[in-house]
């Protein structure tokens, strides 16, 4: 029987903002892969069903390229979006592995390590520059924004003095409200400003220790790649690398201050410390639209037929909520039993950036607290607002005191 949209897609959040919207929930008792409307009447299937989400993600005939017919988008900046950027997350393979090779030694064991001494140091220089301010501020600004544009940064090559326009022009390219006018325009500044850093690097790649001067040396001078391709590989990973840490930052802070007794656990254990994170990521999976797809062939998902041409989203928010897979899943959890989770969404399009994202969240929870022992919210936790406009949920702020 041929299935037909039920829902406008995507869901608003209702009751606590934590949670993610009660239709996914809905969807995975009662239908767990069911039919859409999206914002241009087209349709597409959501998956809300760990195994099912895992099997599309796993699946080649499943295409993250915004230019196929029936790619579906949640908003006309949105499909601006997806066709402007024109990096390697929206290729397939054989392209898709191609460029993700040429930036793999970055995010290597030995890179971490290497960027680790680097992170502390910048920790410790916040948490001192907010204890000179005194509380109460916004953590949001004072901590949780500013440190993973220091370590992109640092990591591209790119001056930090150019957070704030980088960081803008960033957050208006992924604004699901944004008209696409708006968005192609930030889009262009953003590539204009990173196209010139790079210029600079082919003059003068110095001792080429920065990911972009290398990629001027292994890939630009020999011919391997454009300088338009680095250009959108710098792009897309200014972005990634800076909004979604500083989401799970500020998220993963609140559920510390919201559970002041795991937060004590963590504080007197630091051998939680890694489940503590691993949760974080589990329970906000701040990606939480960042899965869109479109089928290539015929494909059965469980016992349902997805047809050629027809788009999909595997809600990997829902897939992190199921709960067959994770017992009392929207429950914070530090002690939850060891369990992969999709946060940084499953097979070949898995988060490049994943390693680097646990670094500075190891670094930080392993900090922040016995730095400020008495760090607590300013402001009732009902008053937080959230922002779920983007391909990224984030707190827009988090006052706090100590």
């Amino acid at each position: 029987m041929e299935a037909h949209a039920e829902r406008e897609f995507p869901f608003q959040r209702t009751g606590c903002p934590l949670r993610p919207p009660s239709e996914y929930a809905q969807f995975r008792e009662e239908r767990p892969l069911a039919k859409v409307r999206l914002w241009d009447g087209s349709e597409a299937w959501i998956a809300t069903r760990w195994d099912d989400v895992r099997a599309i993600l796993g699946n080649p005939q499943f295409s993250v390229d915004p230019f196929r017919e029936g790619y579906p988008s949640v908003s006309a900046a949105r499909a601006v979006q997806a066709r402007s950027r024109q990096a390697f997350i929206n290729m397939d393979d054989p392209d898709h592995a191609r460029f993700r090779r040429m930036l793999t030694k970055d995010f290597m064991k030995k890179r971490m390590s290497d960027l680790r001494p680097m992170v502390r140091k910048l920790i410790d220089e916040l948490i001192d520059k907010m204890i000179e301010h005194g509380p109460p501020l916004d953590f949001v600004t004072h901590f949780s924004q500013p440190l993973p544009s220091m370590v992109i940064s640092a990591l591209l090559g790119v001056p930090y003095e150019d957070h704030t326009k980088l960081g803008t022009w960033s957050s208006t390219r992924n604004d699901h409200t944004a008209s696409p006018e708006v968005v192609q325009e930030a889009a262009r500044n953003m590539e204009v400003h990173l196209g010139e850093i790079i210029a600079r690097k082919e003059e003068n790649p110095g001792d080429g220790n920065d990911m972009l001067s290398r990629l001027v040396v292994e890939q630009i001078r020999p011919g391997h790649a454009s300088r338009e391709e680095v250009v959108r590989i710098a792009s897309l990973l200014y972005s990634a690398g800076h909004g979604t840490t500083s989401s799970q930052i500020g998220l993963g802070t609140l559920s510390l201050l919201m559970n002041p007794s795991q937060r004590a656990e963590l504080e007197a254990d630091p051998s939680l410390l890694s489940g503590a994170v691993e949760e974080m990521l589990r329970f906000h999976t701040i990606a939480h639209l960042n899965s869109a797809r479109v089928a290539t062939a015929d494909v059965m998902i469980g016992d349902q037929l997805i047809r050629a041409g027809e788009g999909v989203y595997p809600l990997i928010l829902a897939a992190n909520r199921d709960p067959e897979v994770f017992p009392e899943p929207d429950t914070f959890n530090i002690h939850r039993k060891p369990q992969e989770h999709m946060a940084f969404a499953y097979g070949i399009h898995q988060c490049l950036g994943q390693p680097l994202a646990r670094l500075e969240l190891h670094a930080i929870f392993s900090t922040l607290f016995k730095r400020l022992p008495n760090l607590r919210l300013a402001v009732p936790v009902e008053s937080l607002t959230y922002n779920g406009t983007s391909q990224v949920y984030r707190l827009e702020s988090l006052p706090v005191t100590w």
